[in-house]
């Protein structure tokens, strides 16, 4: 059964000029504004939904991947940075994650984030944008 997530968008005025307001199907508003998406700053932007998304889900396929090799995390911390350049749209999602995994050593903690990063529907949604992942660090 597929699960289906939901968000809406309000736009008043022209592109540079105008601004709107985008409503997550749990109820959570945010404002957003093309100045804030060509220029940074002062409101939330597509990307940035697009970066929250991709953390998480992120977040998500490493823990599971993490659990199969015998590892269960006990805590991730995961971003993403989502880059947009106008005319072009949006060439990168930049992912580092820090995690307290007990059992794992520094190098196969590494090799499972990169291959995490596969296996995350986001990732998988997001086919035509380079996807890094950054950083991968184990804490003790």
């Amino acid at each position: 059964m597929a699960i289906t997530s939901n968000a809406s968008t309000s736009w008043s005025g022209a592109l540079s000029s105008g601004s709107g307001t985008t409503t997550l199907g749990t109820g959570s508003t945010f404002d957003v504004t093309w100045k804030a998406r060509a220029e940074e700053g002062g409101a939330t932007t597509p990307e940035e939904f697009i970066a929250a998304a991709h953390a998480s889900c992120y977040a998500m396929a490493f823990s599971h991947a993490l659990d199969e090799a015998g590892h269960a995390p006990e805590s991730l911390q995961t971003s993403a940075k989502v880059s947009f350049e106008p005319g072009k749209g949006i060439t990168t999602s930049v992912l580092s994650v820090t995690g307290v995994v007990p059992g794992i050593d520094q190098e196969e903690f590494a090799r499972i984030a990169e291959e995490a990063k596969s296996s995350c529907p986001v990732s998988q949604a997001l086919a035509g944008v380079e996807i890094q992942l950054e950083s991968a660090t184990l804490q003790s």
